[in-house]
């Protein structure tokens, strides 16, 4: 019996450290530090506590400074830093990324995330509302980038993640100028992965399919929802949680052979049409 006690003692312990063992390959961005754009709700806050969670020190960035705090005090370790940062301000953001990678020591992941919504006809949309719109899409993410590409370079390796729609595929309905603006940095994916890739940094971009957010629901209705879901496939919407888990997959080095790719997570919808 005493020696039996032994086997089951060893076996115990053998049985915790495969256990530890699988939490730490879990872990798939322990040591490495990111910074999430418009992070302080929606798919950016998601983003951010799943790379907490594998173990990245987090910039959660946002214009709305009480959100960013909420969030980064929220995430897993406490390795989430509020930066309040509205990203259509070039300069804004040069002293966020500056500010960032002084306390943590460098950069492994950029996430640009920030979106402003509105849906109309073209021809309603004033000229302010279209203006904040591509300064915070696309000039934001260009901005973005500027900031981020040195301390990549100089890291050796990097990942950056752009937030892209399944609204590029095919029209919807007083979107013209969001997909225009997804549409762009779909594009500037691709062309980021070629002229960035020979310094090891992969450009990639997730697409979601319908996702409800709190930006999401300011511009669709219960029933609006409900139409998404039946033309989707496999009958059900993404949920934020899901895009964040394709955000930690690209940013892994599972995907050290991705780039220059536009993911989408959409249940079928693309393929489907609308």
């Amino acid at each position: 019996m005493q020696g039996r006690g032994k086997d089951l003692s060893s076996a115990r312990s053998g049985a915790s450290e495969r256990f530890d063992a699988v939490e730490e390959k879990m872990a798939r961005l322990e040591g490495r530090s990111a910074f999430v754009t418009g992070a302080g709700g929606g798919i950016g806050r998601a983003i951010a506590q799943a790379f907490a969670e594998e173990g990245a020190r987090v910039a959660v960035v946002d214009v709305d400074g009480e959100l960013a705090r909420q969030t980064a005090a929220a995430l897993a370790g406490g390795r989430g830093t509020a930066l309040v940062c509205n990203v259509a301000d070039r300069q804004a953001v040069f002293a966020a990324m500056a500010e960032f990678t002084k306390a943590v020591g460098g950069l492994d992941v950029l996430v640009n995330n920030a979106v402003s919504f509105h849906y109309a006809p073209l021809v309603e949309m004033p000229e302010s509302i279209v203006d904040r719109m591509i300064d915070v899409g696309i000039k934001g993410a260009l901005w973005s980038l500027q900031a981020a590409t040195p301390h990549l370079i100089a890291r050796g390796s990097g990942c950056v993640i752009n937030l892209s729609s399944v609204a590029v595929s095919f029209a919807i309905k007083n979107a013209a100028v969001y997909s225009a603006i997804k549409g762009a940095l779909d594009t500037l994916t691709r062309q980021q992965a070629v002229e960035l890739g020979p310094h090891n940094i992969r450009v990639n971009a997730l697409a979601p399919g319908p996702v409800s957010t709190p930006g999401a629901n300011s511009v669709i209705d219960e029933a609006g929802w409900e139409a998404r879901r039946e033309r989707t496939p496999i009958r059900r919407l993404a949920t934020v949680e899901e895009i964040a888990a394709a955000a930690v997959f690209l940013a892994s080095d599972e995907a050290r052979s991705i780039a220059g790719v536009t993911l989408k997570i959409d249940g079928a919808i693309t393929v489907a049409g609308p």
